[in-house]
């Protein structure tokens, strides 16, 4: 089920569109700020967003901004907004806008724009590294074209890795955005986890190396695999070594 997030600080409106969204079938999660908003996409994912741009605490174009430039995301916002001037609307979709709605809107339209935003994503959304290919919309992870049977939460760590390539993610970052719980140290769910998901990649292609243990500090997705065949085998058995002593 797809996860909409509405970003609206009228409890009326935002309530509606959560009817609405309801009734179409989707999944909705309400944000009443701006900041309320950061902070839930810094720790869940959505589908889509609905984003009015008078918001309490960050505004409508600042969270757009933050979310395009500095979490690095790409999924389809449209803005709901009373401003109806050219130049806001066309400001807002070269900042990273998907579409603009005009206050006040149908719901049938709202919906109508959201079912064509999501086909659009679909259809152009399949996430590459190497000889592995992710598929968003239908959580299928395919290698040489053979599609690998992962956990749920394996696809979430190959999700966040391939969606940020070369990015080094601490056991505490990747156990947050995954688990969304805090992390003690001493808890060995990321690098079980971790492990498991390289082995079964590691099946599928064995002279790839993708996910590369950045000693001290994490893990990271890499775009390029240096290695012979040797040279993966001997790295993948001391990287196994290590984290189970």
């Amino acid at each position: 089920m797809y996860t909409i997030l509405t970003v609206e600080d009228d409890l009326h409106i935002n309530n509606l569109l959560k009817e609405a969204l309801g009734k179409a079938g989707y999944a909705c999660s309400q944000a009443f700020s701006g900041t309320e908003a950061l902070l839930w996409l810094e720790r869940n994912e959505c589908q889509l967003i609905l984003l009015d741009l008078m918001l309490p605490g960050l505004s409508g174009e600042e969270l757009l901004s933050e979310l395009r430039e500095n979490l690095s995301s790409d999924v389809p916002v449209i803005i709901l907004s009373a401003k109806i001037a050219l130049a806001d609307k066309v400001s807002l979709l070269k900042m990273g806008a998907d579409d603009y709605i005009t206050k006040p809107f149908e719901p049938e339209e709202v919906i109508a724009r959201i079912q064509a935003a999501l086909r659009r994503t679909a259809t152009s959304k399949k996430l590459s590294c190497l000889n592995l290919e992710l598929y968003p919309d239908s959580r299928k992870v395919t290698v040489h074209g053979i599609e690998l049977s992962l956990t749920a939460h394996e696809y979430d760590l190959l999700y966040l890795f391939i969606k940020n390539p070369e990015k080094v993610y601490s056991r505490e970052m990747l156990y947050d955005l995954v688990w969304h719980g805090g992390y003690y140290g001493e808890n060995n769910t990321v690098n079980v986890h971790v492990s498991n998901l390289r082995k079964k990649i590691k099946e599928a292609d064995p002279e790839n190396e993708y996910i590369r243990t950045v000693y001290g500090i994490g893990f990271k997705l890499v775009l390029h695999s240096n290695k012979t065949k040797f040279e993966a085998v001997i790295y993948h058995l001391i990287t196994e070594l290590i984290q189970k002593l």
